[in-house]
């Protein structure tokens, strides 16, 4: 019973650690962000810069430990290993969940969504299996029992982890599980579809009696129905709540606003746009690189001229800052301004590049990867 008991958790561990590692490690530059969200709720924001090699690392352990894990090489420092790591990120989404600071761990990254309560849940029955790794530790096997062929196996698990998060965050995720993924038509995800409801929120008053001194909290329906309000010794105290009453249904997309630099919104103007148009997405202009922001630059120069499609660069800097970068680096392309959280999700890219026609996105590139203006002529605008 013991060994199979030890049997099951290490599998189930392993399993998890890998998958969990390569999920993360499709979208390191995702990963990144929810760490810097963690730097700055514990005052670390001086690692924000890191974050993305750090997030690379963390994928890599974590699919190496649940490799070695199954394999039953070093099960002694892999047991420690594991269980120092369990243990961290169990009262890291402990403290997640009970001050509500983040409102997701990124444990599975945008692929499966965890609140962190469901995330702390997790981490618990991972303790306890871990817990029982590490007490029978010794009792695990290993599958090779050659030093040389154990020390190669691990070798060739590192690099190759490491290597799928350098490829990924130097290409874009091999599968892509944001909004804006191709073939994904935007419009309709930023509406709630006929017969589906949105969340439902009521109005929280808090009332003080003037006589009695007596106070209690209201809704408004409650408000209206009781008829309190023609009670002069009742009066309302500081500013009313909203409260969420029913969660109901949330587009995937929620938070993208597209204006100008005087506030005037373009979203529906660009999104629907029914022809080929160029969306070139530089959330942070101070750290885009500028040599691809030539070569995007050039790309839009000669689709407008020879076929006239729209360009635009979307960013979420400030008028000013973005209009000092148009001049140092002669921008031909329109731009817009939205928030740096939609900018992200967009492309996985600083700066990247979205093919839209009609909403719908055709296709997108990180700027190591942009396809020659030839390339793109050929397959989409000749056409």
């Amino acid at each position: 019973m013991k060994n199979i008991v030890l049997g099951f958790s290490r599998f189930f561990v392993g399993v998890l650690f890998i998958f969990s590692g390569l999920i993360k490690a499709n979208d390191p530059l995702g990963f990144g962000y929810k760490l810097q969200e963690y730097f700055d709720v514990f005052h670390l924001s001086f690692l924000n810069g890191a974050a993305t090699g750090i997030a690379i690392l963390l994928c890599t352990l974590e699919i190496v430990l649940g490799a070695l894990l199954l394999f039953g090489f070093w099960s002694r420092k892999v047991a420690w290993g594991l269980l120092l790591l369990i243990v961290f990120f169990t009262l890291l989404t402990f403290v997640s969940a009970a001050f509500k600071v983040v409102t997701s761990c990124g444990c599975f990254g945008d692929a499966i969504p965890l609140t962190p309560w469901q995330s702390f849940s997790k981490d618990v029955v991972l303790l306890v299996l871990i817990i029982i790794i590490f007490v029978n530790k010794d009792l695990i096997r290993p599958i090779f029992k050659k030093e040389s062929t154990q020390r190669n196996i691990a070798i060739v698990v590192t690099l190759l982890s490491l290597g799928f998060g350098l490829f990924t965050y130097n290409v874009l995720p091999v599968i892509d599980f944001l909004p804006y993924k191709v073939g994904a038509h935007i419009p309709s995800l930023m509406v709630i579809p006929p017969g589906e409801k949105p969340d439902e929120f009521e109005i929280m008053y808090h009332l003080k009696n003037k006589k009695t001194k007596a106070e209690k909290d209201m809704s408004d329906k409650a408000y209206l129905k009781t008829e309190i309000w023609k009670d002069d010794n009742w009066e309302i105290v500081g500013e009313p709540q909203k409260r969420l009453v029913k969660k109901g249904f949330e587009p995937k997309i929620k938070d993208l606003i597209i204006t100008d630099a005087s506030g005037t919104d373009y979203t529906k103007e660009l999104i629907e746009n029914p022809y080929y148009n160029l969306i070139f997405v530089a959330y942070d202009l101070k750290n885009a690189d500028e040599k691809a922001i030539g070569k995007l630059n050039a790309l839009a120069l000669n689709a407008t001229q020879q076929f006239n499609i729209r360009s635009v660069l979307l960013t979420s800097n400030s008028a000013q800052d973005a209009e000092a970068f148009i001049k140092k680096n002669n921008l031909f392309s329109e731009v817009f301004y939205a928030d740096a959280v939609p900018l992200k999700s967009m492309v996985r890219a600083n700066p990247g590049i979205l093919l839209l026609r009609n909403g719908v996105v055709v296709n997108k590139w990180h700027y190591h990867n942009v396809p020659t203006f030839d390339q793109l002529s050929r397959k989409y605008f000749d056409k």
